[in-house]
């Protein structure tokens, strides 16, 4: 039997790069659907966001510049665009610059002066207190989230930010897209710490796919249950906040109507989300991950088990597209095992409607994932962090036209507007992303932006994407 390839990996990897096998699933069009800011409920907000290591620039710098993002010109533009919030994230790094110990003065200004410009324009922060880069000091002292030491130290970073900026900041979300932190960075190593074993990725240098995902995704839950644990304790009343942490959720459903499909789709949700959200909501891993990991998965013991449980005010989750599972039959076998192998799940996009190196527009996609989360995990709070589409750089022409992404946007989000109709606690959304930036994977090749960015330009020139785009359409919906 083949070995479960590095591209069918790399799906779990889509937000950041278009990589995936499609299938051929039949689909209606989205027709163009006309919808008002008072559709949506009363304190619905609308943002767009980046993250700190894609465009702060500079990491060897106290004040990391040049940077993609100017906090002057690009608040002014949020306000032109008529986003209500604005969401990033703080460079742990920067604001402590060895993961643990002194503060940096300079970049607590940076980030003060950040706040402080957005909060003057009427933008409402929402942060991140680690998308992605975690400090490599701590990684090379202890192996960063495979130690419990993390706890620790992510819970002392938390509580400089609460004290430094909670006074401003209403918004905090521990942690951009754990799952997939922990499987890009932990089982295959595609992505930062870039552990895995030798079967998994031959350019890891270390690692153990067979156990260190659970083992960082368990530590994670840990740290994130700490943080919460902080803040409703020392800061919640004075500062009125909320703490959630973000998930890339995709919805995955069966293939076809076998029974062995369908059961693949449950497995692949408890695995991709349950894995997750059932320690946060009942205290513990989903069954069918016990059975099948086993002795690998660590185990909460009863005081974890209730730190974990309800750590939340919300839940954010990444959304861009529906995925269609097909039982992996005979991959339990396969040795070594890793977090694919145990959920046996072959993944698939449809193929239909699809723009070439984008994602399918689906219009039902984002009803069915808030349904999801509303039918299993008692409809929480959701805020929508990333919801977008992409197109390719090489083409400027292309990119800055982009009509793909006017369609998949008013299609996402009016379907957006119809879960919240069915009942879904769906508080905010935000697309990914506000300027072109770095992405992880594929750098500066794709564009997400709602605004482009001339990267061959010393003044990084900003210019604003298609005139039917985002900004017309979020300006036109808040009369």
């Amino acid at each position: 039997m083949a070995r479960f390839t590095l591209s069918s990996r790399l799906f779990f990897l889509l937000p950041l790069a278009v990589i995936g096998t499609l299938a051929a699933v039949p689909m209606t069009t989205a027709a163009t659907v006309e919808y008002g800011r008072r559709d949506f409920p009363d304190g619905f907000i609308f943002g767009s966001g980046t993250s700190s290591y894609q465009v702060e620039g500079a990491t060897n710098e106290d004040g990391r510049t040049p940077s993609i993002f100017d906090a002057y010109e690009d608040v002014q533009l949020m306000v032109d665009t008529g986003l209500d919030a604005y969401r990033f994230s703080i460079a742990w790094s920067r604001l402590i610059p060895n993961g643990r110990g002194p503060v940096n003065p300079k970049g607590l200004q940076y980030y003060n002066n950040l706040i402080n410009e957005l909060i003057r324009h009427g933008i409402e922060p929402h942060v991140t207190l680690m998308h992605v880069d975690l400090p490599l000091a701590l990684e090379d002292e202890y192996g960063g989230f495979l130690d419990r030491k993390i706890v620790r130290d992510f819970t002392a970073y938390a509580n400089v930010c609460f004290r430094e900026f909670g006074d401003r900041v209403l918004h905090w979300t521990t942690v951009n897209e754990g799952n997939i932190f922990v499987v890009g960075g932990y089982d295959f190593g595609q992505t930062p710490p870039q552990h895995c074993s030798p079967a998994f990725g031959p350019h890891c240098k270390k690692g153990n796919s067979s156990i260190e995902p659970y083992i960082a995704a368990h530590n994670m839950l840990l740290a994130h249950a700490s943080i919460v644990r902080l803040y409703k304790r020392k800061y919640q009343v004075k500062q009125q906040g909320i703490v959630g942490i973000n998930l890339l959720a995709y919805r995955a459903l069966p293939s076809t109507n076998s029974t062995e499909d369908l059961e693949a789709s449950k497995r692949a949700n408890d695995f991709f989300i349950g894995w997750f959200m059932d320690p946060l909501n009942y205290g513990d891993y989903p069954e069918v991950m016990k059975r099948r990991v086993g002795k690998r998965l660590p185990v909460f013991s009863k005081s974890e088990s209730r730190l974990v449980k309800g750590a939340f005010d919300f839940i954010a989750i990444n959304h861009y597209t529906t995925t269609y599972a097909k039982n992996g039959s005979g991959w339990l076998e396969l040795l070594p095992s890793d977090f694919f192998t145990d959920m046996a799940v072959e993944m698939t996009f449809q193929a239909d409607n699809t723009p070439p190196g984008g994602y399918p527009v689906i219009p039902w996609s984002m009803q069915q994932i808030l349904e999801y989360f509303k039918q299993v995990y008692g409809n929480p709070p959701i805020y929508i962090h990333e919801n977008g589409q992409r197109t390719d750089r090489s083409n400027r022409t292309a990119s800055l036209n982009d009509t793909t992404r006017v369609e998949y946007l008013q299609a996402f989000i009016g379907s957006l507007l119809d879960a919240t109709r069915n009942g879904s606690n769906v508080r905010g959304y935000f697309t990914w992303s506000f300027l072109d930036l770095f992405e992880l994977v594929d750098g500066n090749i794709s564009s997400y932006g709602l605004y482009y960015v001339d990267f061959e330009d010393q003044k990084l020139t900003r210019v604003i994407q298609h005139q039917l785009g985002f900004g017309t359409m979020v300006r036109s919906i808040h009369v």
